[in-house]
C-alpha cells in the first residue's frame, strides 16, 4: 500500500512532505520570482521548486489551471509558457521566472472570449469543464502553429488530455470550429457566446 501511494504522489506533496521531514520553515524556502502571467508583471514569493500551478491558483488567484493528477498523465494544469504548452503541476516556478505564461484567464473575458472559447460555447463542448481549461490553451497552442489542422492533427495535439465525461469528440469539433473563426477574423459573430 505504501508504495502505491508514493508511485502515485504528486511533485507537491513530495516536496511539502520533504518540508515537513526536514525542519524547513516558508521563511528558510522563498525566493522571489518575476513572470509575466496574462500579460502582467507579477513577483511571486516562493520556494523555487514550488510548482507553478501552486503560484497560479494560490499566490495570484488563478484558479482556472486546475490540479488533476500532478504527474503530466491529465492536462488539465496546462498553461502556456512562451507560447508553448507546459504542464503547470510540475513546472518549477523558478523554471518559468522571466517567461510569459499564459492562463485560460488570458485568453478572453466572459463579455469578448477569445474564438476558442466561443466555439467551445456555441458546440457546448464541455460537459463537466474541469479538463476544459487546458484542452483550450492546447487549442491555442495547436491553432497559434497551425491555423488550418486536420481533424489528426486537433487529435494528436490533444491526446495528453483527459476529458473524463467523454466529451472528446465535442471538444475536436469546437477546435475546428475555432479555426474557422479565427481564419473568418475577428469581425466573426458565433451564435450562444
Amino acid at each position: 500500500m505504501a508504495g502505491a501511494v508514493a508511485a502515485t504522489m504528486s511533485l507537491w506533496h513530495a516536496h511539502e512532505l520533504r518540508r515537513i521531514e526536514m525542519g524547513w520553515n516558508d521563511k528558510d524556502m522563498t525566493d522571489t520570482f518575476t513572470l509575466v502571467v496574462n500579460g502582467r508583471r507579477e513577483t511571486v514569493a516562493a520556494d523555487g521548486a514550488t510548482p507553478l500551478l501552486a503560484v497560479l491558483r494560490n499566490s495570484l488567484d488563478l484558479k482556472g489551471s486546475r490540479h488533476g493528477c500532478g504527474l503530466e498523465q491529465c492536462g488539465a494544469c496546462m498553461v502556456l509558457v512562451d507560447g508553448a504548452p507546459a504542464y503547470s503541476c510540475t513546472l518549477a516556478v523558478e523554471a518559468a521566472a522571466g517567461k510569459q505564461v499564459t492562463t485560460i484567464e488570458g485568453l478572453g473575458t466572459p463579455d469578448a472570449p477569445h474564438p476558442i472559447q466561443a466555439a467551445f460555447l456555441e458546440l457546448q463542448a464541455g460537459q463537466c469543464g474541469y479538463c476544459l481549461s487546458g484542452m483550450m490553451i492546447e487549442a491555442k497552442a495547436l491553432l497559434d502553429t497551425n491555423p488550418s489542422p486536420s481533424r489528426p492533427d486537433i487529435v494528436a495535439a490533444l491526446d495528453k488530455h483527459l476529458c473524463r465525461c467523454g466529451a472528446h469528440l465535442r471538444i475536436i469539433k469546437a477546435v475546428e470550429r475555432a479555426a474557422e473563426l479565427l481564419r473568418q477574423g475577428p469581425a466573426t459573430t458565433v451564435k450562444g457566446a
